[in-house]
């Protein structure tokens, strides 16, 4: 968080938080929401000033209710997230890398829903694979007890229509480790990964939106 932030905090600490103005989009980009956007529940205006993106993407962080938000000085604006808290996509030099720019670290689950997404986790961040670069994570893909077999479409298609009950086994290739592919529905990512999409204010609260 940046220092001027901490100084905003320190010396107003009580300003209302804001709500449904801003949102991550599950391609990673951040859409700020007037009040029309809000009233037609439309995605909002993509945000594009560098200055502006880079300050959010360092103030971002979450509270302990799973609820993600942008510190905008002393104020709180809490996140909409059309999938995950982050999104991530792939990079020749780095991997896997954030829509705040940091590069993924070692990847500790792997997810995917019933629309073929792909979902990491490393460590507290969940991260949605941008759909544009799925083709690129589908080599990574391995089929059978070992996560040797390299994943045919076809196989692909079976597995995600197979019974929850006993799927073949499907493992994401991470370097030299294989890690098993977990089925989850994306109606239940949220509450299964602990973060809030839609966040709302405590009742207790006093909000500005």
């Amino acid at each position: 968080m940046d220092e001027i932030v901490k100084q905003a905090i320190a010396k107003w600490p009580n300003v209302p938080h804001c709500y449904g103005w801003l949102a991550l989009d599950a391609r990673g980009a951040w859409r700020m929401r007037d009040e029309r956007a809000q009233a037609n529940k439309l995605p909002g205006e993509r945000i594009v000033n560098t200055a502006l993106l880079g300050f959010i993407n360092r103030n971002y962080t979450h509270d302990e209710q799973g609820r993600w938000y942008f510190q905008n000085g002393p104020q709180r604006v809490y996140i909409n997230l059309e999938a995950t808290p982050y999104v991530v996509r792939t990079d020749p030099q780095q991997g896997f890398v954030l829509q705040t720019g940091a590069a993924l670290g070692q990847i500790d689950s792997a997810w995917m829903n019933e629309d073929g997404t792909l979902i990491l986790q490393s460590g507290d961040i969940v991260a949605q694979v941008d759909d544009r670069d799925m083709a690129q994570c589908l080599g990574l893909l391995r089929m059978g007890e070992t996560g040797e077999l390299a994943a045919s479409d076809e196989e692909l298609l079976d597995w995600l229509v197979e019974t929850a009950e006993s799927p073949r086994p499907l493992h994401f290739r991470d370097g030299e480790r294989r890690l098993p592919v977990q089925r989850i529905a994306r109606a239940g990512l949220a509450a299964q990964c602990g973060f809030v999409s839609v966040p709302k204010p405590d009742p207790s609260q006093i909000s500005d939106k």
